[in-house]
């Protein structure tokens, strides 16, 4: 077998991971599967496909960060590019997990414009599919091998463990919430498919405003705050576990009288599962700047964690070049919210405040 060095040539490089990947994929054959699972061959052969140029064209010409966010043809064809080099030796890589990745992280490129180029996002979208191949690899224990209907999941609650480790490494903010309460739709052998984490609504603008717009008080909310769902689960998934935790939490926490969550429209989220389970969207919370320590996204939470501080100029002063926010203009957040008992009602368009943060 040819070995691999990492400080050799492109073309030894190159050479070396495909005889890896073709000797892999002659012995899973022969063991009936498809292709091998992560950690079949080394991480560092899989990182290293990113890293060797695949012989196309480099992508050229410019892209708007509106087009990337939308998923536009010419932003999913730059995500299929790079999907198509892991996808030839590696199963179960979540496309719309590197999707959600990137878009997170393209707005410390864009620049006030909000316009980049092609190989700028070409080059995030293989930065982010380095950092999700090592990601899943810490949880590949847990990554679910096929694609199930959904009355082949079984709904449980309370779970930790498995729930905790997943939201640390997959979900885009890479952590998860202390003190949640987590809910799951789980494989035969135990595995999350899709999952979401409950926990006390923290954010006071909005806790306030529901309580004065919809009289509701701000220790009866909470907050759905995480959630997660791989690509191979079922498309309603999502809608179907929120009705599920609904439901749940109607039986056991009579205490508990609405469900909030923020939709990020930035990360091409829409809500459309939260409609689905017949949410409604009630406000908008105006965005505020992305932040990134060492070229990844940093929450409030974490720069309080680990700086004790989340002021911007401090941090940029101590960390010159290290830390950095994002200048482009973001789109609001969306607050859905969804009341424990009987219907949620509508709030119309020219109803709903927008919040400052």
């Amino acid at each position: 077998m040819t070995e691999f060095r990492p400080g050799g040539s492109t073309e030894a490089r190159l050479a070396a991971v495909r005889e890896r990947s073709t000797q892999v994929a002659q012995t899973s054959a022969t063991s009936d599967s498809l292709r091998p699972r992560i950690g079949a061959i080394s991480l560092e052969d899989l990182l290293a496909l990113l890293e060797i140029e695949d012989g196309l064209p480099s992508p050229k010409g410019r892209i708007s960060l509106e087009a990337c966010r939308t998923q536009r043809q010419d932003f999913l064809d730059l995500v299929d590019r790079v999907v198509k080099r892991v996808s030839k030796v590696v199963d179960n890589f979540d496309s719309r997990a590197l999707i959600v990745r990137v878009l997170l992280h393209l707005p410390r490129v864009a620049g006030a414009t909000g316009v980049l180029t092609r190989r700028q996002v070409d080059a995030e979208l293989r930065r982010s599919a380095r950092q999700l191949l090592k990601d899943q690899e810490n949880v590949k224990h847990w990554v679910p091998t096929q694609e199930l209907g959904l009355d082949e999941l079984t709904f449980v609650y309370g779970e930790k463990s498995a729930s905790a480790q997943l939201f640390d490494s997959l979900h885009y903010l890479r952590n998860s919430r202390p003190g949640a309460v987590n809910y799951a739709l789980v494989d035969k052998e135990g595995r999350p498919v899709t999952l979401c984490s409950v926990s006390p609504l923290e954010w006071m603008r909005v806790g306030k405003q529901i309580t004065r717009q919809f009289a509701v008080p701000m220790e009866a909310v909470r907050d759905v705050s995480r959630v997660y769902s791989f690509d191979s689960a079922p498309f309603n998934a999502i809608s179907f576990l929120l009705s599920r935790v609904r439901h749940h939490i109607r039986k056991t926490c009579p205490e508990v009288r609405l469900l909030s969550t923020a939709v990020d429209p930035n990360l091409g989220f829409t809500g459309t599962s939260y409609v689905a389970a017949n949410w409604q969207r009630w406000m908008t919370i105006k965005a505020r700047p992305y932040m990134y320590f060492d070229k990844y996204y940093v929450t409030p939470r974490q720069l309080r964690t680990r700086f004790e501080t989340t002021n911007v100029d401090q941090l940029k002063s101590t960390y010159p070049g290290r830390f950095q926010d994002s200048s482009v203009d973001l789109l609001d957040s969306m607050i859905f919210c969804s009341r424990v008992k009987g219907p949620t009602e509508s709030v119309p368009l020219d109803q709903q405040r927008r919040l400052y943060r």
